[in-house]
């Protein structure tokens, strides 16, 4: 079933999961002001920033055949919207990380996530979505 699922509602999951690990890990650096979070997260979330790590981890042959197939599909999903704050092709690169984090969650895959977040984190350990949930 979610190998058949729309790419968009894959990415509308993944981009939250990927925004948790990514707000949880600035935390845990220590910055204290929600202005200052807000500043270091545009680095990872925004779809320039998304686009660009996606880029690298293909680049560096970190995904799967499926992996990479399920990030051209969300690529190459035709969609309505306009992005406001970037063009087509970042959007849509963004889109497909956005929709790889979503698949993993929906099949459970925790550990890929993690694989994935603590690359895109810079090696730094994430703690599991289960474990921040205690």
């Amino acid at each position: 079933m979610v190998n058949s699922m729309n790419v968009l509602v894959l990415a509308y999951l993944g981009d939250c999961i990927y925004e948790v690990y990514v707000r949880k890990y600035l935390i845990e650096q220590g910055i204290g002001k929600v202005q200052n979070l807000q500043k270091e997260s545009i680095k990872y979330v925004s779809a320039k920033g998304q686009s660009q790590l996606l880029k690298e981890m293909i680049d560096q042959n970190l995904l799967t055949e499926e992996e990479i197939n399920l990030v051209k599909r969300a690529r190459n999903h035709k969609s309505a919207h306009r992005p406001k704050n970037t063009d087509i092709v970042t959007y849509k690169q963004a889109t497909g990380l956005e929709a790889l984090i979503g698949y993993l969650e929906l099949t459970n895959n925790q550990k890929r996530i993690e694989e994935i977040m603590s690359w895109i984190l810079g090696g730094t350990l994430c703690i599991s979505m289960e474990k921040m949930s205690q």
